[in-house]
């Protein structure tokens, strides 16, 4: 698994209506056949940032950054934010999909 995770600060007149603005580049991820999750995220301590949580099957990720979406992503982003956003990309090997927590469990 790839799991890669990204800081956005919007313009603040796009703050509010972010995820209206990339909701065709989110479909189309969501839409992927590698793709694992692709989940947005609203910090409640600074509204300001959105956090992409997102994960591809190893083999996948290239698609991604190939793909017409992305392409067009990369002329949309610019002009939204504030900054270049910031990136978390790790290789997980054999990893495909979410575990159950091991430090606890929930009784059903």
């Amino acid at each position: 698994m790839i799991l890669i995770n990204v800081k956005f600060r919007p313009r603040d007149e796009y703050v509010d209506n972010f995820m209206e603005k990339v909701a065709d580049f989110t479909a189309a991820s969501r839409a992927e056949e590698g793709n694992i999750f692709f989940d947005w995220y609203r910090s409640t301590e600074d509204p300001g940032l959105y956090i992409l949580i997102e994960a591809f099957h190893d083999d996948a990720a290239e698609a991604h950054v190939q793909s017409q979406h992305f392409k067009d992503s990369q002329e949309l982003f610019p002009t939204l934010l504030k900054e270049t956003p910031e990136i978390i990309n790790t290789l997980i090997p054999g990893k495909t999909e979410w575990d159950e927590m091991a430090e606890f469990t929930v009784e059903k």
